[in-house]
């Protein structure tokens, strides 16, 4: 089993979200999973300019890091997210992943994979950022077990007992991931986006060539 952690904070070691992603990671190795951890400030991810490309060809017009980053997240059973609230939303490193990923939506390349989210704020908005990164996660088709949302306050020791519940909850992603578990809540919604998805894709089959063949490779859509 492969866990995929990304942090989304520009602050490097200094980061207190990397503590929280690092914590998941632990408690996911301690579980038994094969984890690895990505530090996305360090990659050269360029702006998507909504070409739609990606959709006719399964490729993307940019050379830069992302495709390698995109590979490790198709070959990862279970993925944690992490970015610091900035300005009530994530970080611009993250965004500028997430943007990336129209193809991936229209794919549901998510779909059987499992994820969670965690997030850190000064004053206010980390469960936000949790809520919107674990939402995004199910979009993409997967299952989501939890999140974890620091709000500091003026106290820098209230990431100790966090720190804890991140073990836990990387615990808990990697028992999820084997026992196939299932959210009636996000059953509903995926399989709304799937239908949604689909008849997306039918309807620009003759444009989107990369994304029909994958539904039909898929088992989804009988040609």
């Amino acid at each position: 089993m492969k866990i995929l952690g990304i942090n989304g904070s520009p602050r490097g070691s200094r980061s207190q979200t990397l503590r929280l992603v690092n914590a998941v990671l632990d408690g996911a190795r301690s579980a038994g999973a094969d984890v690895e951890f990505v530090d996305i400030c360090r990659l050269d991810i360029e702006y998507c300019k909504g070409c739609t490309v990606c959709y006719e060809r399964g490729e993307c017009v940019k050379f830069d890091d992302f495709p390698g980053l995109y590979e490790k997240m198709l070959a990862s059973d279970g993925i944690v997210l992490g970015s610091p609230n900035y300005i009530d939303s994530v970080s611009a490193q993250i965004k500028t992943m997430l943007d990336r990923m129209a193809d991936a939506i229209h794919c549901q390349a998510f779909v059987g994979k499992y994820g969670c989210a965690v997030s850190t704020a000064g004053g206010s908005g980390a469960d936000e950022v949790v809520a919107y990164l674990n939402g995004v996660l199910q979009t993409l088709g997967a299952n989501t077990v939890g999140g974890i949302g620091v709000v500091f306050g003026g106290d820098p020791e209230a990431i100790v007992p966090a720190e804890g519940e991140a073990y836990e909850l990387g615990k808990d992603l990697v028992r999820a991931i084997k026992n196939k578990e299932t959210y009636p809540d996000q059953e509903k919604r995926h399989a709304e986006m799937f239908e949604r998805m689909r008849a997306l894709v039918l309807a620009n089959k003759d444009r989107w060539q990369h994304e029909y063949d994958h539904w039909v490779a898929s088992g989804w859509i009988s040609e």
